[in-house]
């Protein structure tokens, strides 16, 4: 038997119909960038997440510049976050001009350790951005305490948590700024790329979507007094609007991005956004009868119970981890092995002045995880062969 890693296929297969329809009609409709398709999504996932504002992006990467830029980050500063996440959490903080303070993580559930956060503060700390990672929340009670007690932003990074909750609340309604991807392979998945930032903060809404837009217009206007504190007045040029001439709409008042969600990928993610907890629901089965049937052999995730994960991945660890997955391949089990080299330890990060053994949780974590299929539309005998092909190993090859 062959059990993909992932396979995204199946899910278009059980929808196509309805994918199909919403993309003929943004097509035929010739409005690809905003519009009332962008708009609809925008309104449904804020009332999924419980928030007031949800705005649609061009990707999760770029959620988290605007994020940090709306709050304020820039060159010089410091942002605490994890080593154990894909690279565009640190990379986006360093794009900035800022630069990324890691902190190790727990080893139960790979999230940032809390109780080491502190010791990093320092003048220049401006944001605290924790990863749920795998689609587990973080301990936003203890993060959300010392930003408060040390007058620091949260941005929460919920690329793979859609959906996970924390003490019944979303991911992404916990801070002032939740960040969303939609890559196809996440739990909400478009057909390309697409991100959003979520916030119930209305200064921070308007700085975000005048920052997503070039900074330009009335948005452009009114952002830029929101950041500086002051009153925006053009005395400089001719701001009467003509038939032909908006001075709004031709002035740009920030140095912002072109970064807006364009309406196809809108629409994929309208038609599947009904569906997302009858997947998050399936991810859980496959989450549950891997945690009863696997072996112990192998370190199973485990979270506390105020925690509802949406299981993004499942993540267990071994010693064995390169000739367990070899083990799997060979068997035609699909595994991921996310991440195989923490951000401290990246190229890109040298200067940071970071060596092997300075955050030893991660790196040991990093050593050892290895991720197995676990999507919504894994079949009974597929998860069967996963669990029985994981135990065997352990078996004939240790």
């Amino acid at each position: 038997m062959n059990v993909p890693f992932l396979d995204i296929r199946r899910q278009y297969q059980m929808i196509k119909e309805e994918i199909d329809g919403r993309i003929t009609a943004v097509m035929e409709s010739c409005t690809f960038i905003g519009g009332s398709t962008v708009q609809e999504f925008e309104r449904q996932v804020a009332e999924f997440l419980g928030v007031k504002h949800a705005l649609g992006c061009s990707d999760g990467t770029q959620a988290l510049v605007l994020a940090l830029h709306a709050c304020g980050v820039g060159p010089g500063d410091e942002v605490i976050t994890t080593p154990f996440t894909f690279f565009a959490t640190a990379e986006a903080i360093a794009s900035l001009g800022a630069a990324p303070v890691f902190v190790d993580i727990r080893e139960d559930n790979y999230n940032i350790d809390p109780e080491q956060i502190e010791e990093k503060i320092t003048p220049k700390t401006k944001a605290i951005l924790p990863v749920h990672i795998f689609g587990a929340p973080c301990d936003m009670d203890r993060i959300t305490a010392i930003a408060h007690q040390y007058k620091l932003s949260v941005i929460e990074d919920c690329a793979q948590s859609i959906g996970s909750q924390y003490k019944n609340k979303k991911t992404g309604s916990l801070g002032a700024v939740g960040c969303f991807s939609f890559y196809p392979t996440k739990n909400l998945g478009a057909f390309g790329d697409g991100g959003m930032v979520a916030t119930d903060d209305d200064k921070l809404a308007v700085i975000l979507s005048a920052l997503r837009e070039h900074g330009a217009a009335q948005k452009g206007a009114r952002a830029w007094e929101l950041m500086n504190g002051r009153k925006n007045v053009c005395t400089a040029h001719n701001d009467t609007a003509t038939g032909l001439y908006n001075p709004y709409k031709y002035y740009n008042y920030l140095i912002g991005y072109n970064s807006r969600l364009d309406a196809i990928q809108a629409a994929v993610l309208l038609a599947k956004l009904p569906h997302l907890e009858e997947y998050n629901a399936a991810r859980t089965k496959v989450a549950a009868a891997y945690q009863e049937g696997l072996c112990d052999q192998v370190v199973k995730p485990a979270y506390a119970t105020h925690i509802t994960p949406c299981w993004h991945q499942y993540v267990v660890k071994t010693p064995h981890k390169e000739k367990l997955c070899a083990y799997l391949q060979e068997n035609g089990v699909g595994s991921g092995t996310f991440y195989p080299v923490p951000l401290h330890l990246q190229k890109a990060f040298l200067g940071l002045g970071y060596a092997p053994g300075s955050l030893p949780v991660v790196e040991r974590v990093a050593s050892q995880s290895v991720c197995l299929p676990i999507f919504p539309e894994l079949t009974e005998k597929e998860i069967s062969y996963v669990i029985e092909t994981v135990n065997r190993f352990f078996v004939e090859r240790v």
